[in-house]
């Protein structure tokens, strides 16, 4: 990991035009066939040592001056407790993260990894806590798969099954589609072992069977984190477990193949064909692309 403090303002442009890394994304999210309230939610903010500043459902943001955080999550519980949940912990989620800017500011090198357990964490109990005042949210949980963009590097983490992908071409100039995120089941945990095909794993009876969630009335959370260096022409899905109920992997592939100019168009068409296969929970998707903007000098 780079010793760069991704927080410095960068040097001043001169006569040259310079470009500048920019994320373009698209977010949708639909309630399942039989349900009521549509217990997923989603987010998008720019962050700062201001704060955070909530971005519209399309749009396209530079990374110079600012973080840029997405996020997908699946809430669960009775009532309307799993879209407290999911809402609650994606409101907590951005209070938190822009606090990375102070610790920048005081000179200090943010810690991502430490930072992310650590709200998650906060979330986590934050949860429980609501869950604990409410008999009828009892038990009320959430999943999460959030991006974290800054100048230099992605942070990414999920707890639950909430999934994040890359579309990215190889050295050999082939496009591949790959899951950077771990399901916290025991199925998937054998269908990466290989004892289980994709089929045989779809049709498995404990494939949402999760071991680790936000709340739920655990005591503690293990979120997967990781670090991912990005580049440009990238691009990347977040998503619930609704898209998956909807999709196979090789469609999730063929949709990036076919739609690879619009954030819009990829969101749309792996919708479209997810509610179309199955529809009956909730699925919320945020498509991005990593790309370079030329600044005028």
């Amino acid at each position: 990991m780079t010793t760069t403090n991704p927080f410095l303002p960068g040097a001043q442009v001169g006569e040259q035009d310079e470009s500048t890394t920019s994320i373009t994304w698209s977010a949708q999210s639909v309630s399942g066939r039989k349900k009521p309230i549509n217990d997923d939610a989603w987010l998008a903010f720019a962050s700062d040592i201001k704060g955070a500043s909530l971005l519209e459902k399309d749009g396209t943001h530079s990374l110079d001056a600012h973080d840029l955080i997405y996020a997908v999550s699946d809430g669960m519980g009775g009532g309307n407790a799993g879209d407290v949940a999911s809402r609650l912990m994606l409101e907590q989620l951005s209070a938190m993260i822009p606090r990375t800017f102070k610790t920048a500011a005081s000179g200090l090198r943010p810690g991502y990894f430490t930072h992310l357990q650590q709200a998650i964490q906060a979330v986590h109990l934050a949860v429980n806590g609501h869950a604990g005042e409410n008999d009828h949210r009892k038990g009320m949980a959430a999943t999460l798969a959030l991006t974290w963009f800054t100048p230099e590097n992605l942070y990414l983490c999920n707890v639950g099954d909430s999934r994040i992908y890359l579309h990215r071409k190889n050295t050999d100039g082939e496009a591949e589609t790959r899951q950077l995120t771990e399901d916290h089941t025991f199925a998937w945990k054998k269908f990466q072992r290989g004892e289980l095909n994709e089929r045989s794993f779809r049709a498995h009876p404990r494939r949402s069977a999760l071991y680790e969630v936000v709340g739920g009335g655990h005591r503690t959370v293990n979120p997967y984190i990781a670090a991912f260096p990005y580049q440009a022409g990238d691009r990347f899905l977040l998503c619930s477990d609704g898209l998956i109920d909807g999709l196979w992997d090789k469609h999730i592939h063929s949709a990036f193949l076919k739609n690879p100019d619009s954030t819009s168009d990829l969101a749309e068409s792996l919708m479209s064909r997810a509610v179309t296969n199955d529809g009956n929970d909730d699925t919320t998707v945020i498509a991005l692309h990593v790309h370079d903007m030329v600044k005028k000098g």
